[in-house]
């Protein structure tokens, strides 16, 4: 068997045993992989209720990772993310107390239920995987990722997160409720014995440990793109910046992320280059959260999402050479 038949392999028996537990989500499971073994940050949006913290538990076990919670609200300071220097009276010195932070799948919950100051307390988590407090700057363990929750701006109680902080996301995924049969084997399920808040009973398997993790991460990091795509990349996401209803438009960082991600769909898909559907399938949520519209388009009802789908629709496909 190939090596990308191999990862295409571990991605379908990874996403099985999350599909055990988190029923009628295949594709929210299936961009929150991508943005894991893209090396990126995921943040999902939705209501509560849908699963979203249920996913995260259910991944940090099939990946043998270790994980850890940051409960969101208005009056969490930065250091109870980041942790901080406490002083210990026995040895009579300030002692460095890690955060919560300091894990390898941190699950930020109802991040946007935080003000901003105590938000960007994870931008340099984020980014550099470490973390400076008091002038010292402490390393992240690896794989370190974030997958963050997040209610709809319209819910009460809610800051919008900084612009900085969004662009660090590879993808946000917007999560929908279930179908009306999927809703009902939900409940079949709870009859039958299953209760989310007992996932340890739910017998979930461990397919990878941390260092296997990190050795798929360098994998899918190989796919081969041609150069054509990486024009139509740079094209898609220029046009953000001069499209009729955007006022701030994508940053390279977002080229950056499409390029990373559209290489692990190809993996995924036991394919060791990328295509033009890799791309097209992933801008959406690579670019949502990264443009800003114009507030005429907001007013007549117009998305990130409808911008993105018209900007699809106007730029050019390459013809690549598979």
């Amino acid at each position: 068997m190939s090596q990308a038949k191999q990862v295409a392999a571990t991605f379908e028996q990874i996403q099985q045993q999350v599909g055990r537990v988190l029923l009628g989500q295949q594709e929210v499971v299936e961009h929150v992989l991508i943005g894991i073994f893209a090396r990126g940050h995921v943040l999902l949006e939705g209501v509560p209720g849908l699963g979203k913290t249920l996913l995260v538990r259910s991944l940090a076990r099939v990946l043998g990772c270790e994980s850890k919670r940051i409960q969101f609200t208005p009056d969490l300071m930065p250091s109870d993310v980041t942790g901080g220097n406490m002083y210990n009276q026995k040895a009579d010195q300030f002692e460095f107390m890690p955060g919560p932070v300091f894990t390898q799948l941190l699950l930020a919950d109802e991040i946007n239920r935080a003000p901003a100051k105590t938000q960007s307390a994870l931008l340099e988590a984020m980014q550099e995987r470490s973390v400076t407090t008091d002038g010292v700057t402490r390393k992240l363990p690896r794989p370190f990722f974030v997958l963050a929750t997040q209610n709809p701006l319209e819910s009460q109680g809610t800051y919008p997160l900084p612009e900085a902080q969004l662009d660090r996301f590879l993808l946000k995924i917007d999560v929908s409720h279930p179908t009306r049969e999927v809703e009902k084997q939900i409940l079949a399920n709870y009859v039958r014995g299953f209760d989310a808040d007992r996932l340890a009973e739910a017998g979930l398997e461990q397919l990878l440990s941390a260092e296997q993790l990190v050795a798929l991460q360098q994998s899918c990091a190989g796919i081969r793109i041609d150069d054509a795509l990486l024009d139509y990349i740079t094209d898609i996401v220029g046009r953000t910046r001069g499209h009729r209803s955007i006022f701030v438009g994508a940053s390279p960082r977002a080229s950056i992320s499409l390029l990373k991600a559209t290489r692990v769909r190809a993996a995924m898909f036991g394919r060791d280059f990328v295509i033009p559907d890799d791309v097209k399938m992933l801008a959406p949520a690579i670019l949502r959260h990264r443009i800003v519209l114009h507030p005429d388009a907001e007013f007549e009802g117009i998305t990130p999402d409808d911008c993105v789908r018209s900007i699809l629709a106007e730029a050019p496909v390459p013809k690549t050479a598979v």
